[in-house]
Formats: structure tokens, C-alpha cells, sequence
């Protein structure tokens, strides 16, 4: 259940912000709880911001500090720069110790763990779904 609420809570974290074009992300419910910006930006389902992922794949909190990268090879890294995880290139989500987390599927289709429906980030860069839905559960 706690997994449950923190993956939620991560995914309220990309709802649209003015004149820029969003990608809706949705939980198993098909609820609206963010959006991912093409720009990286963040917001929650209350259209607050709470952070962005950089071009370079730097991930920013709120307060603009870094929390967290996502390497282009897919390696992930929390904000001391440690492995935390990997994203593959099949959409397939690792932690540190090569446990399966989940998957992104090419469709936005969003699995946990036990292969059971958590999402969708459809149109959406895996990287950002990634940190949407798996980050605290890799750190």
C-alpha cells in the first residue's frame, strides 16, 4: 500500500502548465494524477510544479535541487551519485540490486513488479515515466 501511495505521488507529478503542450499520466484507475512537458517539467495534480528532468537528464525537486540522473545508457543515480537502478532499453525498470521494479511498455503502459496495471504515460520519454513512477521505490 505505501508503494502504492508513493508511486501515486510521484505520478502527480506532471500536470500542464499554460500554452505548453502536456502528456496526461494516469494510474490503474485511469485517473488523471500528472503530466510530463516535453521540457521535462513536472506538476502534480494540482497543477503545482515539484520538478523538471534536464536535457542532460539531471532530475530537479522543486526547489531546483538535484535529486536524482538518468544516464543515457539508462543507469539511474540519486542526488549523492549513487546507482540506484537502471531503466533498459526495452522499458524494463531495475534497482541497485538487478530486482525487477517494473516496466514502461512502448504503448505508455505502466506494470509494477508483479506485472499488474499501475499506469499509463502514453507519448510520454521513458525517462521522465520512469522517474514518475519508479524513483522513490529505487532510492
Amino acid at each position: 500500500m505505501m508503494k502504492r501511495f508513493v508511486l501515486l505521488t510521484m505520478m502527480s507529478a506532471f500536470l500542464a502548465i499554460g500554452g505548453m503542450q502536456a502528456q496526461t499520466l494516469r494510474n490503474q484507475n485511469n485517473s488523471q494524477v500528472g503530466s510530463a512537458q516535453k521540457d521535462g517539467t513536472m506538476r502534480d495534480g494540482q497543477n503545482r510544479y515539484i520538478g523538471k528532468i534536464d536535457q542532460y537528464g539531471t532530475v530537479r525537486d522543486s526547489q531546483n535541487r538535484s535529486v536524482g540522473h538518468v544516464e543515457s545508457n539508462g543507469t539511474i543515480r540519486d542526488g549523492q551519485n549513487r546507482y540506484v537502478g537502471k531503466l533498459e532499453q526495452d522499458g524494463t525498470v531495475r534497482d541497485s540490486q538487478n530486482r525487477y521494479i517494473g516496466k514502461i511498455e512502448q504503448d505508455g503502459t505502466v506494470r509494477d513488479s508483479q506485472n499488474r496495471y499501475i499506469g499509463k504515460a502514453r507519448d510520454v520519454k521513458r525517462e521522465q515515466a520512469v522517474i514518475f513512477y519508479f524513483f522513490n521505490m529505487l532510492r
